[in-house]
């Protein structure tokens, strides 16, 4: 059941109706049996998966915290007790991530190994693993529990039907936020009330979000897939382009995911963390990675960097600690060495602007004075220069992320040298649509801009006056249908994130 579909709408609008007149006692368990059949619809028997971790984290927090009660008593063997059910935990949840995800790459990497070295290898049974939906997603959420309680942070969750809703809330479950357990387990110990504010902000937030991904993203996939499918017969400066549009496609289709996300938590009282931050406004990739899959970065951040070591362990650590960090999320995003190589990049980015800031300062005349530095910071063309370098430094590494490999990636680079006239091509889009889609850019801009400068927007929305209001409600709804479900040229791209 995809968010972006009529089926989507009507279980929400069931969802919430039964949520709200049904008695407090019954409104986590009436939640939890939705979230466990939307997640049904793409396959019923992988609702044992979730089953599996939410059982298996659920019975080791408790443990952990148990133990952690005595730890605090005094009682110095329960310490190594309390790291043996954690290592117990974690390596079943991940054994579970790695056998669904990355089994069959490890095994095509092993046979070709031993193709270069002369020797053959060929596995005794049939690889053919289906990667189930949303897996990354809720097992680096109840990861982030398990670490949470084994440090103290949180105590674990009693009772098991909020806990169950809580790794498989139905709006988050496919493709974040990745939520926190502080957060999100205390919004669901209560009942809300029915706030008729939330029910308009709800929605339009799940309007906003099925423009993003309808009109801007489905719409652009339609050029990305066109050239992308063919480099042979586009030219350079096509391929240049639908990189960029790539850029645009995968933003907003995640972007409208996550939106949708939150306008659906929203109708039930509950508030999901902001996952984008107008990320191709940033000035350096440091930057780009504070407002990009902000729940995922943070994650990173907090559970691998710096119990790593982060940035106290001298210049050489955290330049390894970055590496670490970016080819693991490179890894999480798929099993597939070009993915890996867009994280390495990312990595090489900010060590590289790290290094080269260093060397900037300590070079005599290069280093010009405070009250210049300043200066030079506030006018508008260093910032321009910036960001244009930000998001032309992102665009070469999603060239990798697109491509469907390592050989791929490089035989498209290959044709982007041959550059030549752009030639005249409609991309699989008429003239009508396109248009449409470069005025919706341009007004993605200027919202993404607004937001940018930190302008609670939605605040402002909500505040004008109904006509106001309904206009932009006509505005969003007939675009979608126009551009979206019955646009000439549209074609219904499933969510990118869904396949991490």
């Amino acid at each position: 059941m995809a968010f972006n579909s009529i089926q989507y709408i009507l279980f929400v609008v069931i969802i919430v109706s039964g949520y709200y007149l049904l008695p407090e006692k019954a409104s986590n368990v009436w939640l939890l049996a939705a979230s466990y059949y939307f997640y049904m619809q793409w396959n019923s028997g992988y609702i044992l998966l979730i089953l599996f971790c939410t059982v298996i984290t659920y019975i080791g927090s408790l443990l952990m915290d148990s133990v952690l009660s005595k730890e605090r008593t005094g009682n110095t063997a329960a310490v190594k007790s309390r790291k043996t059910i954690f290592v117990i935990c974690v390596a079943l949840v991940l054994g579970l991530l790695i056998y669904f995800k990355y089994f069959e790459f490890v095994l095509t990497n092993i046979e070709k190994l031993f193709s270069i070295s002369g020797s053959t290898f060929k596995p005794k049974w049939n690889i053919n693993i289906l990667l189930p939906v949303g897996i990354s997603f809720y097992v680096l959420q109840s990861l982030g529990y398990l670490i949470d309680v084994y440090r103290g942070d949180v105590r674990a969750e009693k009772n098991f039907i909020r806990y169950a809703l809580f790794i498989s809330f139905f709006p988050q479950l496919v493709a974040g936020p990745i939520e926190r357990s502080a957060d999100l387990l205390n919004q669901l110990s209560v009942k809300h009330r029915f706030d008729y504010e939330n029910i308009r902000k709800g929605f339009y937030f799940i309007l906003y979000g099925l423009f993003l991904k309808m009109v801007i993203a489905d719409n652009a996939a339609v050029i990305v897939n066109s050239v992308y499918g063919d480099t042979k017969t586009f030219s350079g400066f096509n391929i240049i382009l639908a990189t960029f549009m790539f850029a645009v496609q995968i933003y907003c289709d995640f972007y409208g995911y996550t939106t949708i996300a939150r306008g659906s938590a929203i109708l039930l009282g509950v508030n999901l963390m902001s996952n984008f931050e107008s990320p191709y406004f940033s000035k350096s990739i440091k930057e780009f990675w504070r407002r990009w899959h902000i729940s995922l970065s943070t994650w990173f951040r907090d559970y691998l960097y710096i119990p790593l070591g982060g940035n106290r362990k001298g210049e050489l650590r955290k330049s390894f600690n970055l590496a670490v960090v970016f080819l693991t999320s490179g890894l999480w995003h798929g099993a597939s060495w070009n993915y890996v190589f867009w994280g390495g990049l990312h990595a090489v980015y900010q060590i590289a602007g790290t290094v080269s800031g260093k060397i900037t300062c300590r070079v005599p005349f290069m280093r010009p004075k405070r009250k210049e530095t300043e200066n030079k910071e506030d006018t508008l063309g260093i910032k321009l220069l910036k960001t244009a370098t930000t998001f032309i430094l992102v665009c070469i590494a999603w060239l990798f992320f697109r491509a469907g490999s390592m050989t791929e990636a490089l035989d498209i680079i290959k044709d982007i040298s041959t550059f030549s006239a752009p030639g005249i091509f409609n991309y699989g889009l008429n003239e009508n649509v396109l248009l449409f889609l470069f005025f919706s850019l341009i007004l993605l801009f200027v919202i993404d801009y607004v937001k940018y400068l930190k302008v609670e927007l939605v605040r402002i929305f909500l505040e004008q006056k109904g006509w106001i209001r309904y206009l932009v409600f006509c505005f969003l709804f007939f675009s979608i249908v126009i551009f979206g479900y019955y646009g000439d040229e549209y074609d219904v791209q499933q969510f990118i994130y869904f396949q991490f």
